[in-house]
């Protein structure tokens, strides 16, 4: 395991490291996630095995610290992050990220395209407020105060023993404020900044998720869109080998500016 101080606060985000070579990949978990529980299953596989690749658990989830007066905007998580992977010394990477961590990920490329090569995006939150099969929790309906009286328990039980297992794990309080922020956006929005991203970019939903919207806006953009059969949201979990053969082609695909 590996970390970084990420705040003036000294809050530390950490991520498990795996050996490889260039260019290194990082991976990124949505809400109430964490990114070795969702990922490893596919990334270890042949086709995406032997590069350097980060399994990053964000601010407030899984093994990072949870700082109490962060707000966890996605510009947050976003700027945590980046000061994790200068201090890992990673450029031009390829990430790959799921339902909210897709969010930060468009978010860190429109802020440091120094650190992003090739972005894949996973079911990832592009519009608002995302419908409930396409990662919405139902944790932004509720107060922050409600939340923490019991609206975290209802939470558990609604998302099913999965999410449950590792959104137990979030700290309360960021993983609310991460679901609230969520649902609000930034501004530009995810899909605004994604289309004008200047790098290869890969959208990948679930045969059985939500359809993205617009999808032919996106492909005109040069995004390419991918669809994994066999898979819901969590394709990489559904599908590891589906998700894991059509994750290889988008990170070894020639572009113009290779």
């Amino acid at each position: 395991m590996r970390d970084a101080t990420v705040g003036p606060d000294g809050a530390r985000l950490r991520w498990v490291e795996v050996a490889g070579g260039e260019p290194a990949r990082v991976y990124l978990h949505g809400l109430g996630a964490a990114s070795a529980a969702y990922f490893v299953p596919a990334a270890t596989r042949p086709e995406l095995a032997g590069h350097r690749s980060l399994f990053v658990d964000l601010l407030g989830h899984g093994l990072s610290d949870r700082p109490a007066d962060l707000d966890y905007t996605l510009e947050d998580h976003a700027a945590a992050l980046a000061t994790a992977l200068d201090r890992a010394g990673v450029r031009r990477a390829d990430v790959v990220g799921h339902s909210m961590g897709g969010a930060v990920a468009i978010v860190l490329a429109h802020r440091r395209p120094d650190l992003v090569g090739r972005l894949v995006l996973v079911e990832a939150n592009l519009e608002r407020s995302p419908a409930p099969k396409a990662g919405g929790s139902g944790i932004d309906a509720y107060t922050e105060s409600e939340f923490l009286a019991g609206g975290l328990a209802e939470t558990l039980d609604r998302v099913g023993p999965r999410w449950a297992a590792t959104m137990r794990l979030a700290d309360p309080v960021g993983l609310h404020r991460s679901a609230v922020h969520l649902v609000a956006a930034t501004r530009p929005t995810m899909r605004h900044m994604l289309v004008r991203l200047p790098i290869p970019r890969t959208f990948i939903q679930g045969e059985q998720g939500s359809p993205v919207r617009d999808p032919d806006g996106l492909t005109d953009a040069g995004v390419s869109v991918v669809t994994v059969p066999a898979a819901g949201h969590d394709v990489m979990l559904d599908n590891p080998a589906g998700f894991a053969r059509v994750t290889a082609a988008a990170l070894t695909a020639r572009s113009g500016r290779d």
